[in-house]
């Protein structure tokens, strides 16, 4: 214990004497860790946002599309063009025929942007805003219910209402603090792309929105049988189910077998459609963060591989210049193990100086990364301090070990006669 003791007060103490070099040898050390770190920090954030995101979809939501929204633009584009389109007769088969299945909503939008439009003008006086051309869309009334979806101020439409076309619309939080922000939207008289809507309802900001986006929020509902009268051309739908408690994985089967039905689709063949859920959405997630975090880990092991280079470089420049020191430390008695410990835990206490100034560094990145997208609650998780301050130990074992064994090594005459 008291060779320890004085081991650790000989590193301090070497360490201190050499701040300037000392520092710069820990630089990829502390990069190494400031990554692991803030990887760590984003991803938890990620995960928490998820959370959300998925509490807000609902656990028993079911989404049918024409194609995968996760396919590149290109691939999705051509998918599009050679599937035949989902319709409100699909709807209705899957809410008469689907035992499992306790409610359904049709959403009718336009998928393609329209040659030199990509938005959609919302006007309300002097007040404008844009909302991107699919954000305008039509919705059966049970959209609210499969979706979890929470209306701020006022009410969503009725049967009634779809079924009469009235021009009512429902507004994304985003559009009522734009177009009203001193001032309640219900009642009030809106143009869409020249079209005049009242507006019945304001739905409250969504859960689970990536980096700040706040573009989930600007958005424009009308009931699905106005939005039909609207834009008569516009064939584009996607459905929403809602399955019954604890019947989820039924009512993806009952689904997928009567589209196939319905849509002719060859036995041993893939769906022409897709369905997903948001199990399957998180699943997605995670595999796209493994590969985020994985590469990000590639990086930062280079930097703790500088880092490591360093590190031995400088503890053998260390027992070069220590020759004598050693010396006479093994001629008055020190043992090979006393002098290996001495460099081992110089090395560590080198390296560990630097995790914890790449922990500080990751947690300060992950402060400033929650300032600038409020909706990712960063939090540093015990995993990413673990992982960052043994591998940067480890680090300090690895690459002072030579140093140190070649330090023990060192005849005591010999090195005594070292000038």
């Amino acid at each position: 214990m008291k060779s320890l003791q004085e081991n650790l007060r000989l590193a301090f103490g070497n360490l201190a004497m050499h701040r300037l070099r000392s520092a710069l040898t820990m630089l990829g050390i502390v990069i190494g860790t400031a990554v692991v770190i803030s990887i760590g920090a984003v991803l938890t954030g990620l995960d928490r946002s998820v959370a959300a995101l998925l509490e807000r979809f609902g656990t028993r939501t079911i989404l049918v599309s024409r194609a995968s929204p996760s396919l590149d633009m290109e691939r999705r584009s051509q998918e599009l063009r050679l599937r035949k389109p989902l319709s409100i007769e699909d709807a209705e088969a899957v809410g008469g025929l689907c035992p499992a299945v306790e409610r359904i909503a049709a959403v009718v939008y336009e998928e393609e942007e329209r040659p030199g439009e990509a938005f959609a003008i919302v006007r309300y006086q002097s007040e404008e805003a844009y909302v991107p051309l699919h954000h305008l869309f039509g919705a059966t009334p049970d959209y609210a219910r499969v979706t979890n979806m929470i209306v701020k101020e006022g009410r969503f439409f009725t049967e009634s209402e779809n079924r009469r076309r009235l021009p009512f619309a429902m507004i994304g939080y985003e559009i009522g603090q734009a177009l009203f922000p001193h001032e309640s939207a219900l009642g009030k008289a809106i143009e869409v792309n020249g079209q005049p809507l009242r507006v019945v309802g304001v739905f409250d900001r969504r859960k689970g929105n990536f980096f700040g986006s706040e573009s989930a929020d600007q958005f424009v509902m009308v009931p699905y049988e106005t939005f039909r009268k609207l834009f008569p051309n516009v064939r584009d739908h996607f459905l929403l189910a809602q399955a019954f408690p604890d019947r989820l994985d039924e009512a993806v089967d009952q689904i997928r077998w009567l589209l196939r039905s319905r849509r002719l689709d060859p036995s041993g063949k893939p769906d022409s459609f897709y369905v997903s859920t948001a199990e399957s959405i998180i699943e997605q997630f995670h595999a796209i963060t493994a590969a985020i975090t994985s590469v990000m880990l590639l990086l930062s092991s280079i930097g703790l591989l500088v880092g490591g280079v360093g590190v031995m470089n400088i503890m053998l420049v260390s027992v070069t210049e220590r020759t004598r020191e050693i010396g006479i430390r093994k001629a008055v008695g020190a043992r090979r193990r006393d002098i290996v410990q001495q460099f081992l835990l110089e090395a560590i206490t080198l390296t560990g100086f630097g995790g914890l100034l790449g922990l500080a560094t990751g947690a300060g990145v992950g402060v400033l990364l929650r300032w600038i997208y409020p909706t990712i609650p960063t939090a540093v998780p015990f995993w990413a301090i673990a992982a960052g301050l043994a591998v940067s130990l480890a680090v300090g074992l690895f690459f002072g070990l030579w140093p140190a064994i070649r330090a023990s090594r060192l005849e005591p005459v010999e090195a005594l006669r070292y000038e």
